[in-house]
């Protein structure tokens, strides 16, 4: 089995950690845990970048030396880590004796092979991007990225014959389609190719201008560029060039970035590897941005989303799952608080976390906790475990290609198809006919499915997959798992092991209340306006308070028997599944306008909070929503399809 070694890029300390960062190192940590289920050997790499004009700027604002300035911030970003649960197997920074060797090793390497000359320059320097524009990279004379007017400056450095490797370049990326992922980003790189001619790169600064770096072999008056530097760190890791890692790790390379620094992963990186003799990574992976409010987090627009924040508030699991679920790999995702709640609230407690609750909670009312044994295998159960290998099949298929929302909502299609087969089987309908070996059938069904879950969930959400399996009787070891064979081998859950009696991994949360917004002071020249107002507010008649509606429960279920209530004409009795072990039985007076037959397999909403009571001698558990409108009455019902329980909101 081919091993994985993935890199995320070694994050610029002249800032503290953010969303961005969180979101590149947790795909990283969740493709090694993927990839340690998948059978293969793993290496998972991340660090500090930590030379160049910025950090000095940044020491010098903070009254610090270099030194202490990028100890600082590197030790924050290295503690944050294990408190997102990622697990990697070094931290490398670019100020350690081992990278600063190997940097200059390889400077002398390709210096000696003639691939480095010293030549005079003047071009635009950005201090924000520390390089050199052209005239034509410019958009209307400002660095495209900072829109800064950039300084000119003219000096004499050494060069890089990057030029020289334009043509094996081009045509690499062309015999290796998956070179650079997603494809959209390989165009953009073709693209750029194919504009001109590559320039050489200036890869050193004179002391007299920087003197934080690390020095030139070949030139003490010198240090390196920063992206000279900061690029060699993925095989500084490895122990190049005689490691044992490196001769096991460097042909599997997954490099994985965002797209904001895609030409020196893809052009510089490349072109440096092929001058030093080392053959070029296996794979680029580039990610879009993650927006707030459609704006790109900025420190001085002072939308930054801090990790542990989001973290100490709605779990970790959550964190995890949300970023991992939301942004499609590749494109733009907007992060947003609301956004979050909704996926936890959705996905995790009213579809898994029901699925967990409802199974285990029947597994103790109707076999005492122990996992019953399955008899005969009926077509709702062949049905159900082909959506299993069909979900299993994507979920791997897609992790496998840095797809994760893909993946997820694969896997999905089985917890919800869970859900709904809950609802078909009826194990309560089946314990009253004492139906005892197609309920144990059904259990174990139900129960070994989300064992097959909670398993490949592991990358996503390692803490609460583990807790997951812990309420199903099962001890986790990743070294012992193949989730290849989860496909298509049945039955390791082992009948009489004891479950716990219920999940309560994802309880529902609610939006924390925004801060009251400053009152406006009124002008007193409109008095028209205000006069409006008024009317306006005495037609709406009294307000309630947001606390108010929150203690209405509304829950959508699936209505799955309907009959005339005995003793009125215009009172219906239903039946409804409303994610709850049992259905519940709702008197609704909706005779005049449904018959049984037109409400049963129809999903309404239901007020489920509402004190029981007895109509006509009939028990009510709630009350169903409809809009009169006229003659007519029209159900309240989701524009979709969704599993019973799920909270309106």
């Amino acid at each position: 089995m081919e091993p994985f070694y993935i890199t995320t890029p070694i994050y610029y300390v002249n800032a503290r950690p953010h969303l961005g960062h969180a979101y590149t190192t947790i795909v990283a940590d969740s493709m090694t845990r993927f990839n340690k289920l998948m059978a293969r050997e793993t290496f998972f790499l991340t660090g500090t970048d930590e030379h160049g004009d910025k950090i000095v700027q940044a020491a010098e604002n903070n009254n610090m030396s270099p030194q202490e300035y990028v100890d600082g911030i590197s030790a924050e970003f290295k503690a944050l880590w294990p408190d997102l649960m990622c697990e990697n197997d070094d931290y490398i920074r670019t100020t350690e004796k081992r990278h600063v060797k190997t940097v200059q090793d390889i400077l002398q390497k390709v210096y000696d092979s003639g691939d480095i000359y010293f030549g005079e320059y003047g071009g635009h320097y950005c201090y924000g991007c520390e390089r050199f524009y052209t005239e034509k990279e410019l958009v209307d004379g400002k660095c495209p990225d900072h829109q800064t007017k950039p300084e000119y400056i003219s000096e004499k450095n050494y060069f890089f014959k990057m030029s020289k490797y334009q043509d094996w370049l081009k045509d690499h990326i062309q015999k290796n389609p998956d070179f650079i992922r997603p494809e959209r980003y390989r165009n953009e790189v073709l693209s750029l190719l194919d504009s001109g001619a590559l320039e050489d790169l200036c890869i050193s600064r004179p002391k007299s201008r920087l003197t934080w770096g690390i020095e030139l072999p070949f030139d003490k008056d010198y240090v390196t560029y920063v992206w000279f530097d900061a690029l060699i760190n993925y095989l500084t890791a490895l122990d190049y060039p005689d490691g044992e890692n490196y001769k096991e790790f460097w042909p599997a390379a997954n490099h994985l970035v965002a797209k904001d620094i895609l030409k020196p992963h893809a052009i510089f990186w490349p072109t440096m590897l092929k001058a030093a003799g080392v053959e070029p990574y296996q794979h680029l992976n580039v990610h879009g941005y993650w927006l707030i409010k459609d704006t790109k987090m900025s420190k001085s627009l002072g939308n930054v989303v801090e990790p542990l924040k989001m973290k100490d508030t709605y779990g970790i699991n959550a964190f995890r799952y949300f970023l991992l679920r939301e942004m499609s790999f590749g494109q733009d995702a907007s992060f947003s608080e609301e956004a979050l709640v909704g996926r936890l609230n959705a996905d995790l407690a009213n579809d898994l976390g029901n699925l967990f609750n409802r199974t285990l909670s029947m597994t103790h009312k109707y076999f005492g906790g122990e996992v019953p044994t399955p008899v005969n295998e009926e077509i709702e159960d062949a049905e159900i475990k082909k959506i299993g290998r069909d979900a299993m099949k994507t979920y791997q298929a897609m992790f496998d290609e840095f797809k994760f929302s893909r993946a997820l909502e694969g896997l999905w299609e089985l917890v919800r198809g869970l859900n709904k087969y809950i609802d078909v089987t009826a194990p309560w309908a089946l314990k009253k006919e004492n139906d005892m070996d197609r309920l144990s059938t059904v259990i174990y069904v139900l129960l070994e499915n989300m064992r097959k879950i909670a398993v490949h969930l592991w990358p996503v959400m390692p803490a609460a997959s583990e807790q997951m399996l812990e309420q199903l009787g099962i001890s986790f070891d990743p070294r012992k798992v193949d989730l290849s064979k989860e496909i298509d081998v049945w039955g390791l859950l082992e009948s009489g092991s004891t479950v716990d009696k219920t999940s309560n991994l994802f309880p529902r949360v609610e939006m924390p209340e925004p801060e009251p917004a400053k009152p406006v002071k009124e002008e007193n020249t409109d008095k028209k306006s205000k006069k409006k107002k008024k009317a306006d507010e005495s037609q709406n008649g009294e307000y309630i308070e947001f606390e108010d509606f929150t203690k209405v429960d509304m829950r959508v279920g699936t209505v799955l028997d309907v009959e005339k209530h005995p003793d009125a004409d215009r009172l219906l009795l239903v039946k409804v599944e409303v994610g709850e072990e049992e259905p519940r039985q709702v008197v609704a007076g909706l005779a005049d306008f449904f018959s049984p037959e037109d409400l049963k397999g129809r999903q309404v909403v239901v007020v489920t909070n509402l004190k029981p009571r007895k109509l006509r001698k009939q028990l009510s558990q709630g009350m169903i929503l409809a809009v009169k409108n006229g003659d007519d009455m029209q159900l309240l019902t989701p524009s979709a399809e969704v599993s019973p329980g799920c909270k309106v909101s």
